[in-house]
């Protein structure tokens, strides 16, 4: 436990490269089924992953910054406007703003914080980049009655990975086009709220529909009630038509294991944690499975 500790940053970054080496493994091993060397599929894979994390950067950055600090300055009117709360509308306006800046900014912070630190990135990419390559040797170090185990964490990691991806982008590209359509300003940052806290089961869709209702509600109130009717919708169709179809795959746990997780992970290391705490669950539930049905297993 105590080396544990020690080399605690090495172990999450080598648990996150395990994490993108299961989501990218099945895009490599389809361009080598066309004949592309191995390691060029990895290089080529790398090369558009990182220009379109840097033109969607690029193209969004200035327009999020403008619109946050709209963002920023409209919630303290929309408490105003609530005659049941402006009694307390400076600690509301407080509370209220803390928990609307501070969230979003750890997350930036989270992934700021891994683009400016060069090495941490460069040694999750060079550690990726091994599991990628040496992927199909892994199996014959591993005793056969481990492999199926491997396998199926592996499986089940990748598709939670790929799976939160999409799910983060549609629900973000739904919000922006009913805010948008609604009216509501500050639509932008706003969706982008939406679709990162997507990451986080339960309480992500919760939170980032305050912000949103609270800057509708200086419009008036019916476009108050509208956001909350297209954030239910939004939901909706997440729970029963996305997550479904895109994470059923992976997860299968408890919703109180994944709560219980949540809770722990963010006591330990904030937004990180708690965004580390689905991964780490369906590790734990792949490996207890597989050892149980193991023979001999208790």
């Amino acid at each position: 436990m105590w080396l544990l500790y020690r080399i605690s940053d090495i172990v999450v970054m080598t648990f996150v490269s395990l994490v993108l080496m299961a989501a990218i493994s099945p895009l490599v091993d389809k361009l080598e089924s066309f004949r592309f060397p191995r390691v060029l599929s990895i290089i080529f894979i790398y090369v558009v992953i990182w220009a379109v994390v840097g033109i969607m950067f690029a193209g969004l950055i200035p327009a999020v910054i403008e619109q946050t600090s709209k963002l920023v300055v409209r919630i303290p009117q929309a408490v105003s406007q609530i005659e049941f709360l402006s009694s307390h509308q400076q600690e509301i306006t407080q509370q209220i703003l803390g928990l609307v800046t501070t969230l979003p900014e750890n997350l930036f912070k989270l992934t700021l914080g891994l683009v400016n630190n060069v090495f941490s990135v460069l040694t999750i990419m060079v550690i990726t980049f091994y599991m990628l390559l040496e992927r199909k040797t892994i199996d014959s170090h591993v005793p056969d009655k481990f492999k199926e185990m491997v396998t199926k964490t592996e499986k089940n990691l990748g598709a939670w990975l790929r799976g939160e991806l999409i799910l983060m982008t549609v629900v973000g590209i739904l919000t922006y086009i009913g805010l948008s359509i609604l009216g509501v300003d500050s639509a932008l940052p706003l969706s982008l709220l939406a679709g990162l806290l997507e990451i986080i089961p339960t309480f992500g869709p919760t939170i980032s529909a305050v912000p949103a209702v609270l800057v509708a509600l200086t419009i008036s109130p019916v476009v108050a009630v509208a956001t909350v009717a297209l954030y239910l919708i939004v939901q909706f169709l997440e729970n029963n038509l996305l997550v479904p179809k895109v994470m059923a795959t992976a997860l299968g746990v408890s919703p109180v294991i994944v709560f219980l997780g949540l809770m722990i992970g963010f006591r330990l290391n904030g937004p990180g944690g708690a965004i580390m705490a689905v991964p780490v669950i369906i590790v734990l539930k792949t490996v207890l499975s597989s050892i149980i049905k193991t023979p001999g297993g208790r």
